[in-house]
């Protein structure tokens, strides 16, 4: 047995000794370091989500900014509809309101979709309806019964339309 002791002991110089006692005070640092680090990020991503739920809370609010300016003029407009029931005057109020509205629409990169008159792209349009005529080409939008819209270049919304189609022929 005590040569199973010798086996296990190693016999180091005090030079050596101190090498591997600065590594390990090293080690030390290092890990306390990483542990810091891991803190920091987890903090820093729970700070990144809190930022990430609050900038959706309120990255809408230009837009609903603008509307309500647009609620404002409607709102004008049934007042004074109200006082005078003058069906021009509201009518021409209507007019700019839907001009202001459109105009606002364009900025923020609403954009209308072209349909009727159009070959029918199922990408852009939703087909509601087929009618059977010689007049128009087949397969092209002779209707369009709502508009579409792409916001940024991406469809928001396709437009429904009524598709032509070739007449059944008399055999």
């Amino acid at each position: 047995m005590a040569e199973e002791t010798k086996k296990n002991k190693i016999l180091l110089t005090a030079e050596e000794f101190q090498v591997l006692e600065d590594k390990a005070g090293k080690s030390d640092e290092y890990y306390d370091r990483l542990l810091r680090l891991q803190a920091d990020f987890d903090n820093y991503k729970k700070r990144l989500e809190k930022e990430k739920l609050e900038f959706i809370k309120f990255a809408n609010e230009e837009i609903i900014a603008e509307i309500l300016k647009i609620l404002d003029d409607f709102e004008r407009a049934v007042e004074a509809g109200k006082i005078k029931h003058d069906f021009d005057i509201l009518y021409k109020g209507i007019e700019m309101i839907h001009k202001d509205l459109s105009d606002f629409l364009k900025e923020e990169g609403i954009k209308e979709i072209e349909a009727e008159g159009k070959l029918f792209n199922p990408h852009e349009h939703e087909a509601m309806m087929q009618e059977e005529t010689g007049d128009h080409p087949e397969d092209y939008v002779i209707e369009e019964l709502q508009k579409g819209y792409t916001l940024n270049g991406r469809v928001i919304r396709p437009s429904k339309v009524k598709v032509a189609k070739k007449p059944k022929t008399k055999e």
